[in-house]
């Protein structure tokens, strides 16, 4: 039968397939619009989930607020190249927006929330993943409710940073969120360290001090001594403050009778092996396969 060029242009609008794929879907399915479009859907999710297995490395880290909640949200894709596309942007951004609202418990409650247009964000990433070609994968998200000064940075698209801070103005928790950008606290206090990497940072002080040949009690002081100035370097309140450092982050706070309750930093990628490719390597291989 023969597909008229207004029927593929209004599926193309449908679904944002290109006009090839879509020429191809209705001249399969007899120019039923419908059914060309659940046969695209069906074809879309096994592709989508063929690439799943993909790395995806690159993305956003986008931040959100309303008068209830602030979101930080981590959403990756594989190469810079998709990052910086409009396409994938306002994806995330339409996460971020109805995340605020509906509030999701987890990953998989975030996948089911519904967007503007009536699709959840899982149909809407596979639709994506489809169209552009690459693996895309909400990574992580942290809700924290407003309940006192809600202090947020982002440099550029790749580190962002949440602060719930009480006291203190919205340009004070914005400085604190700035300078967890840069140095990465793991924790507000010391307090907060997990006793196992103390153990650990502390065997390590110990092998090296024992190395010195001092007795024991003076090893035992330079081992503390040590394990005060690692705390120190990975606590938010233990840190010189980015802007001064002749004050640490504690005594800013205290001078400005501000506390921190919490805070959130996310960077594009982090903790994610990716692949590394070896294009000469690649290239031999290749030859060995033909001259074989």
């Amino acid at each position: 039968m023969t597909i008229s060029a207004a029927l593929v242009k209004e599926l193309r609008e449908r679904t944002g397939a290109g006009m090839m794929e879509c020429k191809k879907a209705l001249t399969e399915n007899n120019g039923d619009i419908e059914v060309a479009i659940e046969a695209m859907r069906k074809a879309g999710q096994a592709k989508a989930d063929k690439k799943a297995g993909r790395v995806a490395a690159e993305g956003l880290v986008v931040i959100k607020q309303d008068a209830q909640n602030a979101i930080i949200l981590e959403v990756n894709c594989e190469t810079d190249f998709v990052s910086k596309g409009d396409e994938f942007k306002a994806f995330c951004e339409s996460i971020a927006s109805s995340a605020l609202v509906s509030k999701p418990a987890d990953l998989d409650a975030l996948a089911a929330t519904k967007l503007d247009d009536g699709k959840t964000v899982d149909e809407r990433r596979r639709e994506l993943v489809v169209k552009i070609g690459e693996n895309m994968t909400i990574r992580r998200f942290t809700l924290i409710p407003v309940s006192g000064v809600i202090g947020a940075y982002l440099h550029g698209t790749r580190i962002g940073v949440l602060v719930d801070m009480r006291g203190g103005d919205v340009d004070l928790a914005r400085d604190i969120a700035m300078h967890i950008a840069a140095s990465r606290p793991v924790c507000v206090s010391s307090e907060q360290v997990a006793p196992e990497l103390i153990a650990k940072e502390k065997e390590i002080f110990i092998v090296q001090a024992q190395e010195s040949g001092k007795p024991a009690d003076i090893i035992e002081k330079m081992v503390g001594g040590r394990v005060q100035k690692f705390l120190k370097e990975i606590t938010l309140l233990g840190q010189p403050f980015v802007k001064d450092p002749d004050q640490t982050v504690e005594k800013l706070l205290g001078a400005k009778k501000a506390t921190v309750a919490s805070f959130v930093r996310f960077e594009v990628g982090e903790g994610i092996e990716k692949k590394v490719e070896n294009f000469a390597d690649e290239v031999m291989q290749q030859v060995k396969a033909v001259s074989n």
